[in-house]
């Protein structure tokens, strides 16, 4: 795409221009530009149909995002403004044509108080495709999920057995095991799995270094160590050396030959791929009888470890060092994000659910899946 640079340098000869502003909304058509090229879109075109459209997927991909920790709201929400002024801008200099409305234009009255103390309204024109800047309430955590129950890890247990790809199956389990997220997983690679260690006061519990200089990605780039079962571990050891994975690696990009999850493309695996990977087993899962997996979203398995580990560790400590355990584990920037874990337990009804039960699922990798070999 080369009209965003155009776009630039309409932007930078506007008087009052400040370059830091213009280089964030690049930045961000830069992002829809990614995303075009992944999902093998034009941005020039516009279906009869709405949910075809590239803008439409885009602001989808978007709230996902938000939904699984994996973007902050205000970032949506300015990344979707910037792709609606470029949109402008080309449509104004005649480099985009449809037939069809691109979406439909709004006028929002914004009220405010000027210096002297007089109220003043506003008229700017906004989309229906603008995100608005709300936050969920409720008794949630993270982004506004909430954890899998007992039974529901179960059944999604028994289902990924027999009816997913080897290399979902895993992203899922490490998300259940260890709370990462996906941008974390999608970037592990063996290297990181051989240097992992012991975990020095826990049995059975494996460190993997992440963030900053181990190429392994974090939120924030907040740095710290992935508790991982020493089971899953072994498993994922032994996944990064099947016959399988190896294929993929030889015809893998040198950057990519460290990743452990590749696609059959020999590709690493987008955030964005592995949500379509997890919008279709929904749909499969559903017909299956899972309902459950109606409102299923992969950053729900940050949200169900979390919960576990939190309710686990009241029950042998103090609430002020479960909550620093807790922080440590999930690599939160912030103390309050944590805190929710508590208030989420002492509060939510989920509290009965979340029985002894449900600290067996999280222990004995190898009782349900059946050993080492992938």
């Amino acid at each position: 795409m080369a009209e965003p640079n155009l776009w630039a340098l309409d932007e930078f000869v506007k008087p009052r221009a400040v370059e830091q502003t213009i280089l964030t909304k690049m930045r961000h058509v830069l992002s829809y530009a990614n995303f075009l090229e992944e999902n093998e879109l034009d941005w020039r075109q516009f279906p009869m149909r709405v949910d075809e459209r590239a803008l439409i997927k885009f602001r989808g991909c978007l709230l996902r995002k938000v939904e699984m920790g994996e973007l902050a709201i205000t970032t949506a929400t300015a990344r979707m403004s910037a792709v609606i002024l470029f949109y402008r801008f080309a449509q104004s200099k005649n480099l985009v044509s449809t037939q069809v409305p691109m979406w439909e234009e709004r006028r929002v009255v914004v009220r405010y108080v000027d210096s002297v103390g007089f109220g003043r309204s506003m008229a700017r024109a906004s989309t229906d495709l603008h995100i608005p800047m709300r936050r969920r309430v409720g008794n949630s955590l993270e982004d506004g999920l909430y954890p899998l129950s007992a039974t529901d890890v179960r059944a999604l247990f028994a289902y990924l057995k027999s009816n997913q790809t080897t290399e979902l199956a895993l992203m899922l389990l490490i998300g259940l095991y260890t709370g990462a997220r996906i941008g974390t997983i999608t970037t592990l690679g063996k290297r990181n799995l051989r240097a992992a260690r012991p975990d020095p006061q826990l049995k059975d519990i494996h460190l993997i270094r992440i963030g900053p200089g181990t190429s392994v990605k974090t939120k924030f780039d907040v740095s710290g160590d992935l508790m991982v079962p020493t089971e899953l571990l072994l498993r994922l050891v032994a996944y990064s050396e099947s016959t399988e994975r190896l294929k993929r690696e030889a015809r893998a990009d040198d950057k990519d030959k460290n990743i452990l999850f590749l696609t059959r493309r020999a590709k690493r695996y987008s955030v964005n791929t592995v949500d379509r990977l997890v919008e279709k087993m929904r749909a499969e899962a559903i017909r299956q009888g899972l309902q459950f997996m109606d409102s299923f979203r992969f950053h729900q398995t940050r949200a169900t470890f979390g919960t576990q580990l939190m309710r686990m560790l009241l029950g042998v400590m103090s609430a002020t060092n479960a909550l620093d355990f807790v922080r440590s584990a999930m690599l939160h920037k912030s103390e309050a994000t944590t805190m929710r874990y508590i208030k989420f337990i002492e509060n939510s009804k989920a509290k009965q659910e979340l029985s002894s039960e449900y600290s067996r699922l999280f222990t004995g990798v190898e009782e349900k899946w059946g050993g080492r070999e992938p």
